[in-house]
């Protein structure tokens, strides 16, 4: 009888078709997985593994080019940084000092007021202007000349329109630019001597050790010169050493970032 049930126990167990086989003795009765079970949950295993390699793959592919775009934005800062120094320095060097050594070697500093006693053309002055590649033609300017009081002395001093006006032809108040048409030019001189009879009292800079004999109406060599000729490029020095500091200040903090990390890992 025992034989019997035993046998129809493991004719069932072969019809249900059940992966599980029984065994006795040391295993105790306990059920043992079919090998075919093993190979799929070792595949399955292996898949998990796949998608796992896959995905750690695509996030340090995105680091990598995280890193790259950084590391590209950083140099053209450094760039930037650098050429703002650069250029600073050139502007230091063909407007900054030129301008300060003028301003510094200015004769006319006093400011006064002055009264204009006469304002008249006295003569036609010969000027050349440009045609062309290698062509000058020859035209002339009426030269006006315009006589000021000085309210602080009485001295009586030609006027000038300014420094430049000094060097190129002391005995005209104004140069224009040298045209063809020289009546349009004449008009021009005219207004000019028109304006100054009507305010009649201007204000003029003039020469405190009196070693000339002239004034002028405006300075280019001023304060306000100075003080762009010097802002801009100083602005511009700074701007580009704060980029250049902050760059490098940010590449620092991002390394001890990475240290501490490495440590916690």
């Amino acid at each position: 009888m025992h034989h019997q049930r035993s046998f129809r126990k493991a004719s069932a167990h072969c019809t249900t078709g059940c992966r599980w086989v029984s065994s006795s003795g040391s295993n105790g009765g306990r059920q043992i997985p079919h090998s075919s079970d093993r190979m799929f949950l070792w595949a399955g295993g292996n898949e998990r593994r796949s998608i796992y390699q896959k995905v750690r793959e695509y996030d340090v592919l995105d680091k990598k080019k995280t890193v790259t775009a950084l590391k590209a934005g950083e140099d053209r800062a450094i760039l930037l940084g650098l050429g703002m120094v650069v250029l600073s320095i050139m502007m230091y060097f063909v407007l900054g000092i030129p301008i300060l050594r003028s301003y510094s070697d200015r004769v006319w500093t006093d400011e006064t007021s002055c009264t204009v006693v006469n304002s008249t053309i006295a003569c036609d002055v010969n000027c050349s202007y440009g045609c062309g590649t290698e062509c000058r033609r020859y035209s002339r300017y009426p030269c006006l000349q315009v006589f000021v009081s000085l309210n602080s002395s009485g001295k009586v001093v030609q006027l000038l329109h300014n420094e430049e006006t000094h060097d190129s032809n002391p005995e005209c108040f104004y140069i224009p630019k040298c045209r063809k048409d020289y009546a349009a030019t004449r008009v021009v001189v005219q207004n000019i001597s028109e304006h100054l009879r009507s305010q009649h009292t201007v204000q003029c800079f003039v020469d405190p050790t009196d070693r000339t004999d002239s004034a002028i109406l405006t300075q280019i060599y001023g304060r306000v010169a100075v003080f762009h000729s010097l802002f801009w490029p100083t602005c511009t020095l700074i701007g580009g050493t704060v980029i250049i500091a902050m760059v490098k200040l940010t590449q620092y903090l991002s390394i001890m970032c990475e240290g501490v990390s490495r440590i916690k890992r």
